[in-house]
Formats: structure tokens, sequence, C-alpha cells
């Protein structure tokens, strides 16, 4: 029985291209594997070299993170020390400006007080207002010195507003600078915190970006030297204004004192002067008394002398008359006639004599008295001036302090301007 065999209409392979394909394919699983091989190797390669750069990019961007934030919180710390000196400085010379502001309220006290002392020493009456005395001159010099240093500590005032002015803008622009530091140093340590494993980390659309109002770092060293330098120089220009201004009020204040010693010193000559001329002038009229006491009396004298001479001018008048009815040849100008006749004419030159005499007395009791008149008031007009320099030195004694303080009593002024302190008993 035979059997029936079919063959697939296709074309075979013949047995030598059979193991040919073999070949082939095990030539293609060798080239394949070698390249699949050399590829891995490759790729471990690639993968320990990028995980490496990876890391130490990784390392070196957080060393350069935290040496930025590093510097940039010394910076801050150097700037933070210049604001804390900055605002020292700004409550110093805010306090010296104060201090100045004080010294030119009491030159105004001192303006007023010694304007008032000109216009009470204008009261004066009579000769004893005279143009410019010593204590007027040193008054008008207390005036312009007094104007004068007012300028000058207003001038001051003025150049400090503006110095606090500045310190105030430089301390404006470091506190600025400083929160901005202090934003940065915040953002550079969260970054340097950050690792690959937060949850914040994402893909952003442009980090590559440079915004417009980026600066080198070149630039920003300079700026923050800038701002240091700035802020020193501000404090070394405070500094000096401050101790300008100390030695300004010191300056005015001993220029006040030695203006008001020279003052004080003309008053009191003057208070001595018109002490002295008032004594002289009391002592005058003292005299002028007693002369005119002298005087009356004398006039007095002289009146009753010529009411003497009356009765005497009468008798011998009566014995020339009388003789003159002689009779006949008696009727002769003998030695009696011419001696009655000379007594009469002598007691007519004596009469005129006195009543000449008495009205000079008179004239020269009026003269006296109208002279003691004028002494009178030069008197009242020297007190008037006594009283009112007095009472300038009274208002002057607002001017003084500490140890030249005026007394606290009357009782001690008393005592001082006395003088008797040595003989007062010790308690």
């Amino acid at each position: 029985m035979s059997v029936v065999t079919f063959k697939k209409p296709t074309e075979h392979v013949a047995l030598p291209d059979w193991y040919a394909r073999t070949w082939q394919m095990r030539q293609i699983a060798d080239t394949q594997q070698s390249a699949s091989f050399n590829l891995r190797a490759d790729g471990r390669q690639l993968r320990n070299e990028t995980a490496l750069r990876t890391k130490w990019d990784t390392y070196h961007n957080d060393a350069r993170l935290h040496d930025r934030f590093t510097e940039v919180s010394q910076w801050q710390d150097v700037l933070e020390q210049c604001l804390q000196a900055v605002e020292n400085e700004i409550a110093k010379l805010t306090e010296e400006k104060c201090a100045t502001e004080r010294e030119l309220e009491s030159l105004t006290l001192q303006l007023n007080t010694v304007a008032e002392c000109i216009r009470q020493r204008d009261s004066r009456y009579g000769n004893d207002l005279v143009l410019s005395d010593e204590g007027d001159s040193e008054l008008k010099n207390e005036l312009g010195v007094i104007e004068h240093l007012k300028a000058f500590l207003t001038n001051k005032c003025q150049t400090a507003w503006e110095q606090i002015n500045r310190l105030k803008e430089v301390q404006f622009s470091l506190q600025l600078d400083i929160s901005n530091k202090k934003a940065a140093v915040a953002i550079d340590k969260e970054n340097f915190e950050m690792t690959e494993d937060c949850s914040g980390t994402s893909y952003k659309p442009d980090p590559l970006r440079i915004p417009k109002n980026s600066i080198a770092h070149e630039a920003w060293l300079e700026h923050s030297q800038y701002k240091k330098l700035k802020a020193d120089n501000e404090l070394a220009a405070s500094g000096r204004l401050r101790e300008a201004m100390y030695w300004s009020r010191e300056k005015a204040h001993n220029d006040l004192q030695a203006q008001h010693d020279a003052t004080d010193y003309g008053l009191r000559r003057c208070i001595y002067e018109t002490q002295r001329q008032k004594n002289e002038l009391q002592w005058q009229r003292q005299k002028m008394m007693n002369e005119m006491e002298k005087m009356s009396k004398e006039i007095a004298d002289l009146e009753h002398a010529l009411m003497d001479k009356t009765n005497s001018a009468k008798l011998a008048e009566t014995r020339l008359e009388n003789r003159l009815y002689r009779p006949g040849a008696e009727l002769v100008q003998d030695e009696a006639h011419f001696g009655l006749r000379d007594e009469v004419l002598q007691l007519r030159q004596t009469q005129q004599d006195l009543r000449k005499k008495i009205d000079d007395g008179k004239a020269t009791y009026n003269d006296l008295e109208e002279h003691l008149i004028r002494l009178d008031q030069d008197i009242a007009n020297k007190q008037h001036t006594l009283m009112t320099d007095l009472r300038c030195m009274d208002m002057r004694d607002v001017l003084k302090k500490g140890d030249l303080a005026p007394p606290a009593t009357q009782t001690q002024r008393n005592i001082q301007l006395t003088q008797i302190e040595e003989e007062l008993p010790k308690f």
C-alpha cells in the first residue's frame, strides 16, 4: 500500500542555506550582545559620571550657597552695627541740638533782661542821663554779644537739623539694605537646606533667565562698601558737629560770663561813682545849709546894726539941727559943728554901707538857696539813678547760677552787701 505525501507549495531552503542562516543569526546575536554590552558599559559609566558630577555640583553649589549667605550675613552684621551707631549718633546729636536750643532759650531771657536794663537806665533824670557811661557801654556790648551768640547758635542748630536729616536718610538706606540682605539670607538658607527629595521642587518655566535689575558680585560688594563708607563719613561728620556744638555752647557760656562780669562791674562802678557824687552833693548841701544859717545870722546882725545906727543918726542930726538956732554971733561953725557934721555924714555912709551889705547878703542867701534847691534836685536824681542801677543789678540776678547765684533771703543779701561775714558769730 503506498502513502501519499504532500509538499508545501513554498520555496524550500537548502541545507547549506539553513546552516548559513543559523550562523548569521548567531553573528547578529553576538553583534547585538556586544553592542548591548558596550552600551551597558557606557550607560554604567555615564550613570556613574553623571551621578558623581551631580553630587559634586550639588556639593559645590551648597558650599557656594553657604559661603554666599555667610558673606551676606557678615555684611548684614557690619551694616547692623553701622545702623546701631547711626541710631546712637542720631540720639546724641538730637540731645546736643536740644541742649543748644535750651541755651538759645536762656539767651532769649538774657536778651530780654539786658534790654529791660537798658530801658530802665533810660529813665534817669537830669544830668544823670548821660550819653554813654561805662554801664551803658557794657550793657550795649552785652546786647551785641548775646545777639551774635544767638545767631551763631541758631546756625549750629540749623546745621544739626540738616545733619540729623542726612543721618536719617542713611538710617533708612541701611534699614532697607539690611532688610534686603535678611531676605536674601533667608532665601539662600532655604535653598541650602533643600534636597532633591523635597516636596517643593518642580520644573520651572525659565529658571535660566537673568532679571533686568541683576548686578554683578563686584557691583554688589561696591554697593555694600559704599553704604558702610557713607555711614562712617556721616558718623564722623556728626561727631565733629557735636564737638563743635559743645564747644560753641561752652564758648557762648564763657563769653557771656565774661561779659556779664564786665557789665556787672560797669554797673557797680556806676553805682559807686553815683554814690560818691551823691555823698559829695550831700556834703556840699550840708555845707550850704551851714553857710545859709551863718548868712542868715549875719543878715540879722547887719539889720540890728542898722537899727542901732538909726538912733545914733537921729541924735546927731537933732543936735546939728538944734545948734542952727543959736542967736547972733554965736552961730559959728565951731569944732562941735564940724564934729557933728562929720558924724552925720559918717552915720549916713555907715547906714548906706550896711544897707548895701544887707542887700548883698540877701542876694547871696538867695543864691545859696537856689543852689541848695539845685543840689536837692541833683541829690534826688542821684538817688533815682542809684535805685535804677540797683534795680538793674537785681534784674540781672536771674542771669547768675551756681556759686554766683544771689542770696536766698534779704538778710543774706544785706550781709553780703555790707561784708560783715567775719563779724558774725559762728554757730
